[in-house]
């Protein structure tokens, strides 16, 4: 699973430092049935992106669709005060913003799951330190509120990597997981750029 998942990510990941949308989004669908065996927290989040894929992939197979094919021509087309005739605002770039910071918390998640160690903090710890730097800071009261409560539920590390690794012995799951979170924080820096190039961090 992490396999079919890393594919489509390093794939969004093309030789111009731009980023595919429709790779990206594949990347997406993939990550989203890994973490939901996780736990309910990554439940609440992945919900969320589901629906914001589902929006994304609309633009990227619509009528105008050659403006979505990768990431700079979304934001070249959104692009606030060049593209007045969105009556909508920018509905590709705010989606992906939101997906942005979901998958900073996700990669943040993944890392220190596997690379905490014994007698550090457990594992609900990191992550919910890893929600209050990528996510919380966006959203509001009642929705830290529900994920502090999530995060009350979060399975043990050694839960994690088995659900997450099955039949892994730890230190090969530990592993795994290092290299997908690196493949994450790959296509998290390169869509990081990509956005502040266009002035888009700041549309939510």
């Amino acid at each position: 699973m992490l396999g079919r998942m890393m594919r489509p990510f390093r794939a969004s990941l093309n030789p111009e430092r731009d980023v595919e949308l429709s790779q990206y989004l594949a990347g997406w669908r993939e990550l989203v049935r890994f973490l939901i065996p996780l736990g309910s927290i990554f439940a609440f989040a992945t919900s969320e992106a589901s629906a914001k894929v589902t929006a994304l992939e609309a633009l990227v197979h619509g009528p105008e669709a050659a403006h979505y094919t990768s990431l700079a021509t979304m934001v070249a087309w959104e692009r606030p005060g060049i593209a007045p005739r969105l009556s909508a605002g920018c509905p590709g770039s705010m989606t992906m913003l939101l997906l942005h910071r979901a998958l900073r918390w996700s990669q943040l998640c993944l890392h220190r799951v596997a690379t905490g160690m014994l007698g550090g903090p457990d594992a609900g710890a990191q992550c919910s330190d890893a929600y209050g730097t990528a996510l919380a800071p966006h959203h509001p009261w009642f929705v830290r509120q529900a994920a502090h409560l999530a995060f009350l539920a979060f399975p043990s590390r050694g839960r994690l990597l088995e659900l997450a690794c099955p039949g892994s012995k730890e230190a090969e799951a530990r592993n795994a997981l290092v290299r997908a979170a690196g493949t994450l924080e790959d296509v998290y820096n390169r869509t990081q750029g990509l956005l502040a190039d266009g002035g888009l961090l700041e549309l939510a």
